[in-house]
């Protein structure tokens, strides 16, 4: 054993010593469950103490900084791990959180020179590195030891050396963090500030999740005392992507964060009279153009989702409200009338913050008060209450002449009143579903910005952050209504303009989000460099899609070469032979997470019912299904979007499966670069001609 790995390996057992006599020392106390408010927080305390100290006590770090401050001779070791730990005794930090200032020099450090600089709370601090080190532990065993940098010695160009490693470890079923091997641009993402909206442009592979995820645990870490995490939400594209992200934030020390998908967010705001309509249940037949609806329905289904429907419902609000208050007096009795006008006041101006169904209750209530102090004033000549009885049956009268609207009945005047004005012309289906109470998830935005002009947001329901992932799929008419709960317009937005499949929602250019923030307060940043699959998946992939690129630039490999991708012709005869085959093969090199991609749901149940009756164990995933469990998973390709496995093998990529435009090269994209070290496609005698494209580039036949 060498000396460096004796020295950390000794340090570890010390430190582990030390968190495990913190723990124990903690766990002791009881919990306190009185009313006393200091031992409530000395408690709470307490709990925080133990949440991160059982975080460091597997695990305790991952790196370390040997830093002088300027004006000191000697360097001072600094451990980074996940959760920061003080020594109790010597009243210094045992390990440095990844969050803290400090510990953003082990990111950005690159060794260009020894001079190194951090922001502090107190100001720029400045001074030299002499090592830095990355240390790799499991279960309280060191595996890996790797200096990246050690001053005065020759730079072999070993950076790398650590993130190659830690990439070509096996998936499971769940997305993992990163903090051991953030890279300087993604730590950049991670410490801006939180009151800016970032638009991040990421490349398949180029941690846009992770990187986001981390944003949420650093701005929580360095705004403690000023945002909570139940008040942070992320917003996936499926209840499945939900449940696979779901551990990364906990393995950071971080709970009670929001996590969605839209529609299931957004139908809880709605009522149960409703029924979500079919037409989205099969996200998965609407790929291309005029697959299960004729150009005119995908052209209203996008339009629904554009800043000019937004502006049309919220033209037809503003008219709904100019004729909210009846152009009448209410006449209590004889000679005692409140004017119109003053009614139309107390709506339109001392109560104007309010949402509109709020106003009505308050200028009834209102009324009310008025009635009962004018009739204070004549009850000597009313002693049986008859002038009160008549008054109030004239205010019941009187509210009722005010509008009565429901969340639907709303939509459909908004829809019907202005649909003459409208830049797309609503299809008769669409029309006769408004009329049956049904709609479709493209709906859901424009029913809950009606919801909010009628009932407003309460403050419980409102966003210190938002996170929106696979944001190419997002309209920007779901972007302004999450606007309207998160006022800090603090949001991180992130996905990738090369993986958007779907012909009827989503946006062809950034700038369709980035337009709805004030200026100067959205930054767009690109994530060039891919961390996930090997260079010859990611050159097969993006000669797939380069011809319908644009200016979106192609993803950049990290050095990390593997096996040729292999695409093998497969006759109608030998289809379920040949996929068994390279089933097999690759589960028996110890593949962790294996993903058979199809192109359609019916497919992955044809598929999978294959392999079942050969004695092979497959989970097909669905669009409703809300958990992934790793292994061999047969999956619709749509579905893979956000997700990695280490293997894929995607089934009959022929010219009807995949002809040559610009959907169908997107949704082959996708599912090859969801590879991260075995790439299979198995074509037929009409094979698909967007891989002749990729022909020649690191591709094995046959």
């Amino acid at each position: 054993m060498s000396t460096t790995y004796e020295e950390e390996k000794s340090n570890l057992l010390e430190m582990i010593k030390k968190i495990e006599s913190q723990l124990a020392e903690l766990e002791r106390i009881p919990r306190y469950y009185g009313k006393d408010l200091v031992e409530q927080a000395l408690d709470d305390q307490r709990q925080r103490q133990l949440k991160q100290l059982r975080i460091a006590k597997m695990e305790p770090y991952f790196g370390r900084l040997d830093f002088a401050e300027a004006g000191r001779e000697k360097p001072v070791p600094l451990y980074i791990g996940k959760a920061g730990v003080q020594d109790a005794e010597a009243n210094e930090p045992l390990v440095i959180d990844w969050r803290a200032p400090v510990a953003s020099l082990f990111y950005s450090f690159a060794g260009q020179t020894d001079r190194a600089q951090y922001l502090s709370p107190e100001g720029l601090i400045e001074g030299t590195v002499y090592l830095k080190r990355n240390i790799a532990i499991r279960k309280q065993q060191i595996q890996r030891v790797v200096d990246s940098y050690v001053r005065g010695g020759e730079q072999t160009g070993v950076v790398d050396e650590f993130l190659l490693y830690r990439l070509g470890e096996k998936k499971d079923h769940r997305l993992r963090d990163i903090v051991s091997t953030i890279q300087h641009e993604q730590d950049q993402i991670i410490r801006a500030e939180r009151n800016q909206a970032l638009v991040i442009q990421g490349v398949p592979g180029s941690g846009k999740t992770t990187v986001a995820l981390h944003r949420l645990a650093y701005l929580l870490y360095q705004y403690q005392d000023r945002l909570r995490a139940e008040r942070f939400a992320i917003f996936a594209p499926n209840r499945m992507f939900v449940d696979y992200i779901s551990e990364v934030l906990p393995e950071l020390g971080v709970g009670d964060v929001q996590q969605h998908t839209f529609a299931d967010w957004a139908n809880s705001f709605l009522d149960q009279e409703f029924s979500l309509a079919e037409v989205e249940a099969n996200v998965g037949e609407w790929f291309a153009l005029g697959q299960t609806a004729d150009n005119k329905e995908l052209a209203w289904l996008r339009y629904k989702g554009s800043l000019s429907f937004h502006r049309r419902i919220e033209a037809a609000l503003a008219e709904l409200e100019a004729f909210f208050v009846p152009d009448k007096p209410f006449t209590a009795w004889e000679n005692k009338v409140l004017p119109a006008e003053e009614i139309r006041r107390w709506f339109d101006e001392e109560y104007r913050h309010d949402p509109l169904l709020k106003r009505k209750e308050r200028v009834f209530a209102r009324i009310k008060r008025w009635l009962e102090m004018e009739w204070k004033e004549m009850r000597g000549r009313d002693p049986r209450g008859t002038f009160r009885k008549q008054a109030n049956q004239r205010l019941r009268t009187y509210m009722k002449a005010w509008p009565q609207p429901t969340l639907w009945s709303w939509y459909q005047h908004c829809v019907i009143s202005q649909a003459n004005e409208m830049e797309v012309t609503p299809p008769a289906a669409f029309l006769t579903r408004l009329k049956r109470k049904k709609f479709d998830v493209t709906d859901l935005a424009p029913l809950l910005h009606i919801y909010t002009a009628l009932w407003g947001i309460s403050s419980e329901r409102m966003f210190d952050h938002v996170v929106v992932d696979e944001a190419q799929d997002f309209s920007p008419y779901q972007l302004a209504v999450l606007q309207q709960f998160c006022p800090s317009c603090s949001f991180t937005i992130l996905g990738d303009l090369l993986q958007n499949i779907y012909a009827h929602k989503g946006i062809s250019h950034w700038r369709e989000l980035m337009d709805l923030f004030a200026e100067g307060s959205c930054r767009y940043v690109q994530l060039n460099k891919s961390y996930r699959s090997t260079m010859e998946i990611i050159q097969f992939a993006n000669e797939i899609v380069r011809g319908f690129a644009r200016d979106v630039a192609m993803a950049t490999p990290v050095y990390r070469s593997g096996e040729p991708v292999q695409v093998v012709p497969v006759s109608t005869g030998e289809r379920e032979e040949t996929l068994l085959h390279w089933v097999d093969e690759l589960m028996n090199q110890g593949i962790s997470t294996l993903a058979v991609v199809t192109r359609t749901d019916e497919e992955s149940e044809r598929v999978a019912t294959s392999l079942r009756e050969h004695g092979v164990d497959a989970h097909v995933i669905t669009s409703t299904q809300a958990e992934y469990h790793g292994g061999l998973s047969v999956i619709p390709i749509y579905l893979t979007k956000g997700m990695e496995f280490d293997a894929v093998i995607l089934t009959e990529v022929d010219a009807e499966r995949y002809p040559v435009d610009e959907l169908h090269a997107k949704l082959l994209f996708v599912g090859c670069t969801r590879a991260l070290h075995r790439l299979v496609l198995l074509t037929t005698e009409r094979p698909s001609p967007l891989l002749r494209q990729a022909q020649g580039r690191g591709v094995a036949r046959g």
